[in-house]
């Protein structure tokens, strides 16, 4: 394009054209900026060109696009800004500089800098990219909307380059790059929501898969009374605490609530708050902002805020520290959170599940768990009974578990049991509740070498006592009358809740009688009780 000999509004118009047309043709800011220099180039001397955003939150300037007369690139580079050492004249630091630049009143600001290190912005930033002082910069602000979006650079080589006919022409750039940088940033958003939607896929998929391919065994048996109660709460909103020694299966009872209630379209996620270390917590649980401290390079969202429009599985919530519990009960109450170092409050649509093998009525009598936010989650306690309390579970279960190892250890087919094997696991009292029994069964097969399995010294007790499982003998076949076996189960229940009757945790909650119906039975049998 030859313009030398042409008038000056001429030239400004085939200016405006060409950069127009270059700039706005492509989402793509590298091509538009490697065809916009050497069209600029005819007309204001220039080596190289630059996007620069300022980012507040981190006191930075992030240098996004660059282009020299052989190529242009995508770049993510920081420049921390600091304030000069020693005396300064007002208005030194770099930081206010680029602040009052932002809030300037003319819209097309141009600034001609032809002696980079009396300006602390450009002598930072050339020195990060490691440039010659020896250079002139003309820099137009962008600005779209009444916000201020970024600077567009022009550097060249050589002090005193560039003049107030330079900035000028310059200024006349600014719709066309405005517009261009404004689409790129839309255009970046819409990039970085889609990586979020991939990222909530992929972290669900990884919640879900340990789940994945799980059943409720003893739905018709041990666990009838759990069954009834999550038909009545699934349905609502309500908060669920699930109660129950470990390796009980509170998660795939969490599981089966979420998946039964209108939430199942929803995000289920599931936050072990045993496992986070307490620095981690907040962020984990509320995520944080760009910058809210070291090493936050990028906006995080937490587990409730992924959880929105769905459930939240609070598991070991007796674990929380006493500052994440004051936290944890502003969200049950308000329904909102803060993310870490932000002050803007998000709402939240969430259900919560939680669920604790601890007793938190005594922890809340030791001070140990606040007691506004025991009330709040105790709203529909499920107690979920030990596997010794349901052993007519014990054969599904093993025949669940047999199927399911089998394939993960690419067995050709699965082993039957040995002689007098369902004996042995209806005998033992399984201190590791259902999560015990799988391993168990996993380590049998292991060791089966593809013979039927059996359960000699399997047993970690029995191992240390060094004694085997006592087999059923003749006189321990003999049958026995109902009402010995039934007086024998509620003296059983009596000992493992210390003589406790009636209330949560008591006998008659275990046994799923109604505390009155108990005494009754007691009496009747001749069973003495004592607390």
């Amino acid at each position: 394009m030859v313009i030398e000999n042409k008038d000056l509004m001429a030239v400004e118009n085939e200016l405006f054209r060409e950069v127009t047309l270059h700039v706005c043709s492509s989402l793509d800011m590298v091509t538009a900026m490697q065809r916009c220099l050497p069209v600029i180039a005819h007309v204001i001397p220039v080596d190289r060109m630059g996007i620069h955003l300022y980012d507040q939150g981190l006191g930075s300037v992030r240098t996004t696009f660059l282009a020299t007369r052989e190529r242009a690139v995508k770049l993510n580079v920081l420049t921390t800004l600091k304030a000069r050492s020693g005396k300064k004249p007002e208005g030194d630091d770099p930081k206010d500089l680029l602040i009052s630049t932002q809030s300037h009143p003319d819209p097309v600001a141009v600034r001609i800098i032809n002696n980079p290190t009396r300006d602390p912005v450009a002598e930072q930033v050339l020195s990060h990219f490691g440039a010659s002082f020896n250079s002139s910069l003309l820099v137009l602000r962008l600005e779209r909307g009444g916000k201020w979006l970024g600077s567009l650079t022009l550097a060249v080589e050589g002090q005193n380059r560039y003049t107030e006919k330079h900035a000028r022409l310059l200024a006349l750039l600014h719709e066309p790059f405005a517009i261009a940088l404004a689409n790129a940033l839309e255009h970046g958003e819409v990039l970085r929501l889609k990586e979020i939607l991939n990222d909530d896929n992929r972290y669900l998929r990884n919640r879900l898969s340990p789940l994945a391919g799980e059943e409720l065994i003893g739905m018709k048996s041990g666990l009838k009374d759990v069954i009834d109660m999550i038909k009545q709460v699934a349905p609502l909103h309500s908060p669920v605490l699930l109660r129950g020694e470990t390796g009980v299966g509170k998660d795939v009872v969490a599981n089966l609530i979420h998946y039964s209630s209108p939430r199942k379209d929803g995000p289920f996620i599931k936050v072990n708050c045993g496992a986070i270390p307490e620095t981690l917590l907040d962020s984990e649980l509320f995520g944080h902002e760009k910058g809210a401290f070291t090493g936050a390079v990028a906006q995080k969202r937490g587990c409730f805020e992924r959880a929105h429009n769905g459930t939240i599985f609070l598991d070991e919530i007796g674990e929380l520290p006493p500052a994440a519990q004051v936290r944890m009960l502003r969200v049950i109450q308000y329904k909102e959170i803060q993310r870490v170092g932000g002050s803007a409050s998000i709402s939240v649509d969430i259900r919560i599940i939680a669920a604790t093998h601890r007793n938190l009525e005594d922890m809340v009598s030791e001070g140990r768990f606040r007691e506004d936010l025991w009330f709040r989650l105790n709203v529909f306690p499920v107690l979920i009974p030990p596997l010794r309390s349901r052993k007519a579970d014990i054969p599904a279960l093993t025949d669940h578990f047999i199927q399911k190892k089998s394939k993960e250890l690419k067995l050709p087919t699965p082993p039957t049991l040995g002689r007098d094997a369902m004996d042995r696991l209806v005998r033992y009292d399984w201190p590791g509740n259902v999560r015990e029994l799988e391993n168990v069964i996993e380590r049998a097969l292991i060791l089966s070498k593809g013979g039927p399995l059996v359960f000699d010294r399997l047993f970690p007790f029995y191992e240390s006592a060094h004694i085997d499982l006592p087999l059923p003998s003749s006189r321990q076949k003999e049958r026995r009358s109902l009402d010995e076996v039934v007086s024998d189960h509620i003296r059983q229940t009596l000992v493992e809740t210390k003589g406790k009757v009636h209330g949560p945790g008591g006998a008659a909650e275990l046994l799923g009688m109604h505390p009155s119906t108990l005494r009754s039975k007691m009496k009747k049998l001749g069973i003495a009780h004592k607390r």
